[in-house]
């Protein structure tokens, strides 16, 4: 006897994901869209939004039938992670508060070691080298590659 869902974890997030892709397909309707060689500015998050619908296909039927003696531990209330998705969801909040008064590098790096304590596996190590190399990359793409006008140190920290 085999059992249609595998795992509801993966059901739901698989619809979430897909339902946040039509979301943003929807809004990026109004936007003009171009073509590839000269893009509009509804192109590219229209791509995005098929890509997250399609990543979301993808965690949907990974979910779906597998024998009914495997065991899955469900959706519940009480199962979810809080305390990483507090954190997370602090370290998007310092990142957005921060970028201004404290500049890209320490902001980044303050949100990816908030990040990075989430993890139930979190060592120090890790997660000031995570964060180091995060604000090492997001100054070479961002300032030097894209030359955004973001200061790496913000006025708070000295900088401009």
């Amino acid at each position: 006897m085999t059992r249609f869902v595998k795992s509801p974890k993966d059901v739901a997030s698989g619809l979430l994901l897909i339902l946040l892709a039509a979301f943003f397909a929807w809004q990026a309707l109004d936007l003009p869209m171009g073509r590839a060689i000269r893009m509009g500015p509804g192109y590219f998050p229209m791509i995005l939004a098929g890509l997250l619908g399609f990543l979301g296909l993808l965690v949907l039927i990974g979910g779906l039938t597998v024998p009914a003696a495997e065991e899955d531990a469900g959706i519940g209330f009480r199962r979810w992670p809080w305390q990483a998705l507090g954190l997370v969801t602090l370290a998007v909040v310092v990142f957005g508060l921060g970028i201004r008064p404290l500049g890209l590098g320490p902001s980044m790096g303050l949100a990816v070691f908030l990040s990075a304590l989430a993890s139930r596996r979190f060592n120090i190590v890790t997660g000031l080298a995570s964060a180091a190399i995060m604000v090492a990359f997001s100054w070479a793409v961002f300032i030097k590659g894209l030359g955004l006008p973001l200061p790496l140190l913000g006025p708070l920290l000295g900088g401009y």
